[in-house]
């Protein structure tokens, strides 16, 4: 019987110690696998407290390295640009700044050009990189798009150097002729011609310094704040009369499928459309007569003598709503394809010595591609060699513009690039050659 009872009392003992053996084993498992590893450490690094949150709403692209140049974080921006492809950094420009950064942690920044993905035209894209520590593994770096920037400082540059130029030339005229004057006090003939010319000079000059303040408002102004009803008649005849006086001289007869205003024959500028005496645009009036007297006047400036210019409008059918097309159409020289590519440029002359006869300035089609594009529409360009021109303003119809202007207040519609399409109108006939 005391056997029995000392066998199970060392049974008991050892099921006890086993089991306290047991447990310690469990937990011990249990710490090791808590434990954070070397492995870990490169797999699932932390951000620090609020790093996160802010990298979200920063504007520039933002990427979070560990110390293997592995992506920790990065934002939709940087990968849009590029920057991150397979979880890795892609520009090795940015990789060796961030390896240097992680080195002696100096914050770094540099611009650099960048090819663009996506696009067969070679176009780089400008960016500023800067590179900063984040806590003592990570590196954080931020990308700015500088592209759109350098590009409106290029446009700027360049548009300072034309004034320049432009304005460069009929001041320094004024100043000869001014000269002349002088030196020819005992000449009547000669101070009349000398004096001549400076009126020349002079309206040139302001010609000049109307159409850069024209095309200002025009970039700068919204055309939808007064936009109304604009009855596409009434700019029509305010574009002829505008042009009357030099048309007359020239003997250019204007043709017109509109209502026939005074002075204006109805008829042979293009296909008569039904009911255009009712056709309306929305817009800005001042702004929209201006266009089109650009393109009538460059219709008959550029014109031989004795030979017609017709301005046609109809509405066309469109996916948005109808549209209402104003088309200008002249029996000029014609333009050739690589001028009719850069034609809506600002100072940029097809034929720079008609344009110093009839003192062009070069800025006439670049306020009417503003205006086109501001109202939601477009302007397009048909010609031939020899057989002259046709320009079509082409604009929403006065309901279907207010109601977009309604529901898409901040819509702009231009793209900045000229457009080039065939013409839908008939060309006027050759003109004939007069004894």
């Amino acid at each position: 019987m005391d056997v029995n009872a000392a066998v199970a009392a060392a049974a008991a003992i050892a099921g006890v110690l086993t089991g306290v053996i047991a447990m310690l084993a469990f937990r011990v498992s249990e710490r090791e696998q808590k434990r954070p590893t070397r492995t870990s450490l490169h797999t699932d690094p932390v951000l620090p407290p609020g790093v996160d949150t802010v990298l979200s709403v920063l504007r520039s692209s933002a990427v979070v390295l560990d110390e293997a140049d592995a992506v920790v974080k990065a934002s939709s921006a940087a990968y849009a640009l590029g920057l991150v492809r397979g979880g890795k950094l892609a520009v090795e420009p940015m990789s060796k700044m961030a390896r240097d950064t992680r080195r002696d942690g100096e914050i770094r920044q540099v611009e650099l050009d960048l090819p663009r993905r996506g696009t067969g035209r070679g176009e780089a894209l400008a960016v500023s990189a800067r590179v900063a520590p984040l806590g003592s593994r990570l590196v954080l770096l931020l990308v700015e798009d500088l592209t759109e920037a350098r590009r409106i400082e290029a446009v700027r540059r360049d548009f300072v150097a034309n004034v320049s130029h432009e304005l460069k030339t009929p001041v320094g005229a004024l100043s000869l002729l001014s000269e002349a004057v002088m030196g020819a006090s005992d000449d009547p003939e000669a101070v009349e011609r000398f004096a001549g010319r400076m009126q020349i000079e002079a309206t040139r000059l302001t010609n000049l310094v109307q159409e850069l303040i024209d095309l200002s408002r025009v970039q700068n102004d919204d055309p939808l704040e007064d936009a109304e009803p604009v009855r596409v008649e009434e700019l029509v005849a305010e574009a002829v009369d505008r042009c009357r006086h030099q048309a007359g001289t020239k003997q250019i007869t204007m043709a017109s499928n509109m209502g026939a205003p005074e002075g204006l024959e109805q008829g042979g500028g293009g296909r008569r459309a039904g009911g255009t005496a009712e056709l309306h645009v929305w817009g800005n009036r001042g702004q929209l007569a201006a266009a089109l007297g650009n393109l009538v006047e460059n219709a008959v400036n550029y014109s031989p003598a004795r030979t017609r210019v017709g301005i046609a409008a109809r509405r066309v059918s469109a996916p948005g709503g109808d549209h209402i097309e104003i088309a200008v159409t002249d029996q000029g020289i014609g333009i050739s394809d690589k001028d009719k590519e850069r034609i809506f440029e600002r100072f940029y002359r097809v034929d720079p010595a008609r344009s110093r006869q009839t003192g062009g300035t070069g800025l006439g089609l670049a306020i009417v591609k503003h205006v086109a594009a501001s109202h939601g529409g477009e302007v397009t360009v048909w010609s031939s060699e020899g057989q002259g021109s046709t320009f079509t303003l082409r604009l929403p119809e006065a309901g279907v513009a207010r109601d977009r202007a309604a529901q898409h207040p901040d819509l702009d519609a231009e793209d900045g690039q000229p457009h080039t399409a065939p013409s839908p109108y008939e060309p006027l006939p050759a003109p004939e050659v007069l004894p």
